[in-house]
């Protein structure tokens, strides 16, 4: 009777597969930890007079900060302030991304007036 050959290239296979597994998990777990470390450094460089966006999404300016406690005060409207953790920081706003109100008001005026290259009488025209 001929016995049955077990394939030696199963064992192989699997020492790769668990090779590639693990450097998958590697990296990321690095990228991970870059992205949590980048959030963090936002959060403690975080000073009086900057606007920021919360986790939450409030925006606000820092007015006061107590170290100790690990504490920001937010001004989220003209003379409405909330206390909040400095972890609740989400990021920093530069002028490059800060919501510039002007502009908006400037969006509204421009809806009022017609499209360059159409005249309003031309509309209600019959052909």
């Amino acid at each position: 009777m001929m016995l049955a050959q077990a394939s030696g290239g199963g064992g192989s296979g699997f020492l790769i597969l668990m090779i590639g597994l693990a450097g998958v998990m590697f990296f990321m777990m690095r990228s991970q930890r870059k992205r949590t470390q980048a959030q963090q450094n936002v959060q403690r460089g975080a000073e009086v007079g900057d606007d920021v966006m919360t986790t939450a999404g409030i925006f606000g300016t820092i007015v006061d900060e107590d170290e100790d406690e690990g504490t920001i005060m937010l001004e989220i409207a003209p003379g409405t302030t909330i206390k909040m953790l400095r972890a609740g920081i989400s990021r920093r706003l530069t002028d490059d991304d800060g919501f510039d109100e002007d502009q908006d008001e400037d969006d509204d005026e421009d809806t009022d007036e017609p499209q360059a290259g159409t005249d309003a009488s031309e509309e209600h025209r019959a052909p």
